[in-house]
C-alpha cells in the first residue's frame, strides 16, 4: 500500500474526517495516526520535552533515557485514546451522533475498524509502550517501576471509572505535570526534585484547561448520559470561570518560580503568550452557542476546547523557548 506522508502531516495537525473508502486506501501509519488522534499527542510530547530540558538544566541529561521516556509517554497516550473510544462505544456513549463522533472519525462508530481491530491497535500500541517502560526500569532501577505502574493505571482507568466520577480532570493535572514531567525527570536523571514538580504545573494546567473545555463543550450530552465530569458536577458557568483561572495560574506560578530564584528573570517573558489568552477570554463569558459562529475555525463542535488548545499551544511554545534560554543562562552562570 502506497505511503501517504501528506496524510501523516495532516493527522499530526488536525483530526481529519475520512470516509470508509478513503480509510481503506490509507497506509497503516496514516490509519494509526487518525485512530489515535495523533494531533493531540503533541501535548504529551511537549511534557517529555520539558522533562528533558529540566534534566539538561541540572546537568544530568541522558539522551537515550529521554528518548525512551518520550516514546513511551506518547505510546501510552495513544493507547489511552484507543481504549477511550472502545470503552465509550461498548458502553453506548458514542451512539446517536455523540460529541466524539462529530469532531473526528470514531473508528467503531464510523465503521473504520471492528472492535477486534481497534483492540489489536490498542494491544500493539500498549505493548510497545510497556516495552519502553520496562527498558527504562532495567536502565534506571526499580523505582521507575512505580511510575510505570501509575502510568498504566491512568491509561486503563481514565475513561472508566475516573472520568465518570469527576476525577478525570484531576487525573489529567497529575499525569501531565507531576507524573510525566516530574516522573520523566526522575527517570532521566535518577533524582526526584519537588521544584521540577512545581515547575511542571504551569504546563499541566494548560492541558487540564483543554480537557476541561472539552467537557464543558459536551456538558449537556454528558449530563444526559450520567457521565459526571467536573463540569457536570460543578455546573457549566462555574466551570468556565475555573478554566480561565487555570490559564491565569499558569502565568502566576511561573512568576513565582522566577521570584524564588528557580528561574532566571527571562522566564517572566511568558507574558508574551498573554495576548492569546486575552483573545479567547470573550468566549468564556457566555455559554457555548447552539450553532457554529460565523468565522469560527472549522473545528466545530469543538468550542471551549479549541480555545483552550489555542492558548495552550501559544503558552507552551513561548514557555519552552524561554526555558531553553533560561537553561543556557543557568549553565553559563555556572
Amino acid at each position: 500500500m502506497k505511503l501517504n506522508p501528506a496524510m501523516w502531516r495532516k493527522a499530526l495537525q488536525i483530526i481529519p474526517h475520512v470516509s470508509k473508502e478513503e480509510w481503506q486506501a490509507l497506509d497503516i501509519l496514516s490509519r494509526w495516526l487518525i485512530a489515535t488522534r495523533a494531533a493531540v499527542l503533541i501535548m504529551t510530547f511537549l511534557s517529555a520535552v520539558l522533562a528533558g530540558i529540566f534534566a539538561f538544566r541540572a546537568g544530568l541529561f541522558d539522551f537515550w533515557a529521554w528518548l525512551l521516556v518520550a516514546l513511551g509517554l506518547v505510546l501510552a497516550h495513544a493507547t489511552n485514546n484507543l481504549l477511550n473510544d472502545y470503552t465509550d462505544f461498548v458502553r453506548g456513549v458514542d451512539k446517536d451522533n455523540y460529541y466524539r463522533a462529530q469532531y473526528g472519525p470514531q473508528p467503531l462508530v464510523h465503521g473504520l475498524l471492528t472492535k477486534r481491530g481497534l483492540l489489536t491497535y490498542a494491544a500493539v500500541t500498549g505493548a510497545a509502550a510497556l516495552l519502553t517502560g520496562l527498558a527504562l526500569v532495567l536502565m534506571k532501577g526499580p523505582m521507575v517501576l512505580l511510575l510505570l505502574a501509575a502510568g498504566a493505571f491512568f491509561v486503563l482507568f481514565y475513561t472508566w471509572p475516573l472520568k465518570y466520577i469527576a476525577l478525570g480532570e484531576i487525573a489529567v493535572l497529575v499525569v501531565w505535570g507531576p507524573l510525566m514531567i516530574g516522573g520523566g525527570y526522575y527517570t532521566i536523571t535518577g533524582a526526584w526534585d519537588w521544584n521540577v514538580v512545581l515547575a511542571s504545573l504551569p504546563y499541566a494546567l494548560g492541558v487540564t484547561g483543554v480537557i476541561f473545555g472539552k467537557h464543558i463543550d459536551k456538558f449537556e450530552m454528558d449530563k444526559e448520559r450520567r457521565i459526571h465530569t467536573l463540569p457536570v458536577v460543578l455546573g457549566e458557568k462555574l466551570s468556565r470561570g475555573i478554566v480561565v483561572g487555570m490559564f491565569v495560574l499558569q502565568y502566576l506560578l511561573t512568576f513565582y518560580l522566577v521570584a524564588v530564584g528557580f528561574y532566571t528573570p527571562v522566564m517572566a517573558g511568558v507574558i508574551l503568550a498573554f495576548p492569546s489568552l486575552y483573545r479567547i477570554l470573550p468566549l468564556f463569558r457566555l455559554p457555548k452557542p447552539a450553532e457554529k459562529p460565523a468565522g469560527f475555525p472549522d473545528v466545530w463542535p469543538n468550542y471551549f476546547v479549541a480555545a483552550g488548545f489555542y492558548h495552550n499551544r501559544s503558552f507552551g511554545i513561548v514557555f519552552i523557548l524561554l526555558l531553553i534560554v533560561d537553561t543556557v543562562l543557568k549553565l553559563v552562570a555556572g
